[in-house]
Formats: C-alpha cells, sequence, structure tokens
C-alpha cells in the first residue's frame, strides 16, 4: 500500500509520456498508481525498476511521488524556515516544491517569515499533509542517554516559571528547569545541553552549563575580566540582587557567590564597599 507521508520504495508499473506510474510491489490490478514526473525520473527506470520516492499531495491534491528528501516524513519533527504569512496560516519550506501548510489553529506563538521553528508533521481530517508546532506528543522518553552526557537539542516553548522545554536530538522531550536557563534563548534555537538529570519517566533535565567545579573557573574568570574592564573595581557583591548580576554578567547570583569565594580564596580580590577590587 502507497503510504502518504513517508519515504518508501516503489516499483515502476507503467511509463508515459509525463513521467512513470508507481505501486508497491505486490499491488494489485485495479489499485490506483501515483505519477513521478518526467524529471525526476531516473534514466534506468523501465518497467520493474525500484525508486526510493516521497508521497505527497501537489498543488491540485493530488497524490505525487518525487525522488526529493523532505526535511520531515509523517510524525517526525524538524526546523523549518517560515516563507510566508497569510490569511489562513503559514506555509514552510520543507524541501519540496509545494511549501508545507501550517494551519493558525496549529501555531503556539506568533510566527516570523525567514526564521525557523520546531515543526511536527501530520495527517489532518482530510488526509493532508500538515504542519503543527505543538510537538510535544510527538517526542519520546527513552532516550540513551544518562547523567554528564552532552547533547543537542532544539528549543520549542519557553515557560518563564518552569523553563525552556526542547526536543533532544529533535525525538526526545527534556526540559531546561528555569535555575539553568543562563541568558536569552528562543524558541527554535539549537543549543548544546548536559544532562543533569534523567527523570523515572525517561524525561530529561538539563542544563547549558558544564558541571560546577569546572562552572566556577569560568565565572571567576568572567568576574577578572568585567572588573578589569572596569578599572580593576565591579560593583557587586553578595548583597547585590540576581537581577543585577544576571544584568553585569548573565550568571546566576549562586554562580557568582561560588567564583567570589574561589577568587577571595585563592586572594586575587578583596571586598570593598558594594563591590569588589581587584588584588
Amino acid at each position: 500500500m502507497i503510504q502518504i507521508g513517508e519515504i518508501q520504495k516503489l516499483e515502476v508499473k507503467r511509463k508515459t509520456s509525463v513521467g512513470v506510474y508507481l505501486n508497491t510491489k505486490d499491488s494489485k490490478k485495479g489499485d490506483k498508481d501515483v505519477l513521478l514526473p518526467k524529471k525526476e525520473v531516473p534514466k534506468a527506470a523501465n518497467i520493474g525498476y525500484e525508486i526510493e520516492v516521497f508521497i505527497y499531495r501537489d498543488s491540485k491534491e493530488r497524490l505525487i511521488a518525487t525522488t526529493r528528501k523532505p526535511k520531515v516524513t509523517l510524525g517526525e519533527i524538524g526546523l523549518l524556515k517560515v516563507v510566508d504569512i497569510t490569511k489562513i496560516g503559514a506555509f514552510l519550506d520543507w524541501g519540496l516544491e509545494k511549501d508545507l501548510f501550517l494551519p493558525f489553529k496549529e501555531q503556539t506563538m506568533k510566527l516570523e517569515k525567514g526564521r525557523k521553528y520546531l515543526i511536527g508533521l501530520y495527517m489532518d481530517k482530510s488526509n493532508r499533509l500538515c504542519g503543527t508546532m505543538k510537538v510535544k506528543d510527538f517526542l519520546r522518553n527513552d532516550s540513551p542517554y544518562k547523567e554528564n552526557d552532552w547533547v543537542k537539542g532544539t528549543i520549542y516553548s519557553i515557560n518563564e516559571e518552569i523553563g525552556a522545554f526542547v526536543a533532544v536530538d529533535n525525538k526526545y522531550e527534556g526540559l531546561i528547569p528555569i535555575n539553568e536557563l543562563i541568558g536569552v534563548y528562543v524558541p527554535g534555537e539549537e543549543v548544546d545541553l548536559r544532562v543533569i538529570n534523567v527523570k523515572e519517566d525517561g524525561k530529561l533535565d538539563l542544563s547549558l552549563r558544564d558541571k560546577a567545579y569546572m562552572e566556577i573557573d569560568k565565572d571567576a574568570e568572567l568576574i577578572l575580566n568585567k572588573a578589569q574592564e572596569k578599572g580593576g573595581i565591579l560593583l557587586l557583591n553578595d548583597y547585590s540582587s540576581p537581577k543585577e548580576i544576571r544584568k553585569e554578567l548573565n550568571i546566576s547570583k549562586s554562580a557568582f557567590k561560588k567564583a567570589l569565594g574561589r577568587l577571595l580564596k585563592e586572594g586575587k580580590i578583596e571586598f570593598i564597599e558594594n563591590g569588589i577590587k581587584i588584588l
């Protein structure tokens, strides 16, 4: 049976002036064949020849085959660029001649033309392939990763109270807890992450930071560099607010205090009124 939205091998059943018609090897007489346009037909494609193709619907909603590889197949997710925004929804570049339709009801935020977003491919009630930004249901919880592994992920949603929701390898469900979300990030951004916890249900807790002792070294160097830029004095200390510290250094107050402790112990700084001074 021909599968819409999937890459599959089909056999040439007949040749015409507009291309070749394909079907499965075990198809029966009377089964509806699908056209592979002439411009995509391999030279060796005679009757019985097998071709790997992707099946979707053309601009007239007819089933059609292509040898092009889409950026996502049915049930998968991937980063797709918005090429147009209309009154009925958005259209995305997914590597095929006909752009992928993203209905308004499947959008989770206001889109910007030219930006990439994480999109899942699903079949609507009319058997048409469409995109959705509601990708959580596409993600699995059976990743092979363990604590302290480094992974690649794509942020698909941000909650200011919980953190950033991430698709690891565009397959597995992950979260950067709010206390680990250091810096400014947006949905669609690809990031390198460290696994800090694998929950009982298989979901991954993630961090943008390295192990604590390595981060302390980096943060301490950051503090010294920032103080040097300001003439050897940095007007931040243990009593500074988390907001002030994040604005100046883009690190958490906890990380700041740990790094200060390291610098004091090593005799590289001293406290002054309202701040620190390099020795």
